[in-house]
């Protein structure tokens, strides 16, 4: 499609949810879903008007590809089947898509990555307006990227590292831009560049009147705000992105693995260690549940492998245990994507896990989230929370740095203070769903009581207590605000739209 960079740059001057949307469990029903907007027709939508418009591109049940375009990422998610996935190209098939589908009482969302971990892009009964047919990269000789909301992670990295640009995102490379920025966006260069939402410059909207609006500084200021950590799903469909990109340097990434028992002393350690570091380096600790846990460290610097040395000696030192093993490379941009990635090799085709259009390689798992406070949290009893829990990983990722910068309501993302953020994931079976679910579920809690107790949006939580206030904070009321003023018919409600939290 043809990017519509002059209507962006005028924005410009003046100043993805992947998902968007959401859905219930696998066995709800439509009129189970709480928030819905009201039916103002209780008809079906013309379907075959909207067919008129998208052809073949409008996939209902019984049409061919609707077995593979209905799937989210989740397993756990494959009971949903939507009434219709419309694969839309461009910001009008989006509003015929909303001008045809509102007011009949069905949910809609938008899908790009289908990440969600609840399935929220797949309504059950629903709409999906599916955005990968949207998924142009463009870079300007300003550094300003003109991004599709159904671009992929490795997509947009790829294009920025031809252009010798960067932008902070997440690690797994099929992750759909929309959620990743409408939620705030943590990765590995987080410390360094901000959140990805940190440099969203403007975004070209689909609100819930079918209007498309241009959100920019000076421009639709709420929305704008909004826009940057309040969620996806909330406020409309993102059919563009601008983003302020920077030069893409040398990157080093390393790795080390401690010995068994020595969880306690890593986390302790790691939570003073990347507090009082240098705002270029990153790093995730992440702890794997047993008898006793484990403990190991990912991360990326910006700079060559001398200094990261240095400061991963501090480290060590620190946690007075010696590692198990220790990896430390010097990569491009793109290479320390791929490796963050966990891809084999520096190819991008080896990143892209989904197939179009054929089998869909995916995951299945629960998870839940916790965003720890500004200081550190009692290490031995983060480490008692995942003894003898095998198969349970707690995923601890650096924030701090240029997150920090900005002012809890200076944007939606409101956990400017956290030293980090805590996933709590299990991969998971359908029949052992349950049991997986009340063991993340607990380390979550326990977490909260040892001081974690906001969460992170894109790690949606069916179950977490308290989550509106858990993901946004003291932003929760401006947002309740934004959210009814561009969709006071709840057209894009979910059970976790922020208008029912």
């Amino acid at each position: 499609m043809t990017v519509d960079r002059r209507s962006f740059l005028a924005a410009l001057g003046g100043g993805g949810v992947a998902v968007l949307a959401g859905a219930g469990p696998a066995a709800a029903l439509v009129d189970a879903w709480p928030g819905r907007a009201p039916a103002t027709n209780r008809m079906p939508p013309d379907w075959a008007k909207l067919r008129k418009r998208l052809g073949s591109r409008l996939v209902l049940p019984g049409d061919p590809g609707y077995a593979v375009h209905r799937l989210g990422y989740n397993e756990l998610n494959d009971g949903h089947r939507p009434a219709a996935v419309a694969r839309c190209a461009s910001a009008a098939d989006v509003q015929a898509c909303l001008d045809i589908a509102r007011g009949h009482g069905i949910p809609i969302a938008a899908r790009s990555g289908g990440h969600s971990y609840l399935g929220y892009s797949v309504p059950n009964g629903g709409l999906v307006i599916d955005l990968r047919l949207m998924a142009h990269v463009e870079v300007g000789r300003d550094g300003i990227a003109f991004v599709g909301p159904g671009a992929r992670l490795i997509e947009v990295y790829a294009a920025l590292a031809r252009a010798g640009r960067l932008l902070p995102g997440g690690s797994c490379p099929t992750v759909g831009i929309s959620g990743l920025t409408l939620g705030g966006g943590i990765g590995v260069l987080t410390r360094k560049y901000g959140l990805t939402c940190d440099r969203l410059a403007a975004a070209r909207v689909v609100t819930a009147d079918c209007s498309l609006r241009t959100a920019s500084p000076g421009s639709e200021d709420a929305l704008y705000w909004a826009l940057r950590g309040g969620g996806g799903g909330n406020f409309g469909v993102v059919s563009q992105f601008a983003f302020r990109t920077a030069p893409a340097p040398a990157l080093t990434v390393f790795s080390l693995s401690f010995p068994r028992g020595s969880a306690a002393e890593v986390i302790g350690a790691w939570q003073n260690w990347i507090a009082h570091a240098p705002f270029e380096l990153w790093a995730s600790c992440q702890v794997s549940g047993g008898n006793p846990p484990t403990a190991r460290l990912v991360g990326c610097y910006v700079g060559g492998p001398t200094a990261a040395n240095r400061l991963l000696d501090q480290l060590v030192a620190a946690a007075r245990v010696r590692p198990s093993s220790r990896s430390v490379q010097p990569k491009t941009y793109l290479g320390a994507m791929m490796y963050m990635a966990g891809c084999s090799k520096d190819t991008v085709a080896n990143c892209h896990l989904v197939t179009e259009g054929g089998r869909l390689p995916r995951e299945s798992f629960v998870a839940v989230s916790r965003m720890l406070g500004p200081r550190p949290l009692d290490a031995g009893r983060v480490a008692a929370l995942m003894t003898g829990r095998t198969g349970v990983d707690l995923l601890l990722d650096a924030l701090g740095g240029a997150v920090s910068q900005l002012a809890p309501r200076e944007t939606a993302f409101p956990h400017r203070s956290s030293l980090a953020s805590a996933q709590v994931y299990a991969s998971a079976t359908r029949s052992g769903q349950q049991a997986a679910t009340r063991t993340v579920d607990a380390i979550r809690d326990g977490l909260a009581r040892l001081g974690a107790t906001g969460a992170y949006v894109n790690y949606i939580d069916a179950g977490l207590p308290d989550w509106g206030h858990a993901y946004y904070g003291q932003n929760l009321e401006r947002l309740k605000q934004v959210a009814q003023h561009y969709d006071p018919d709840h057209v894009f409600a979910f059970p976790q739209s922020v208008a029912r939290a």
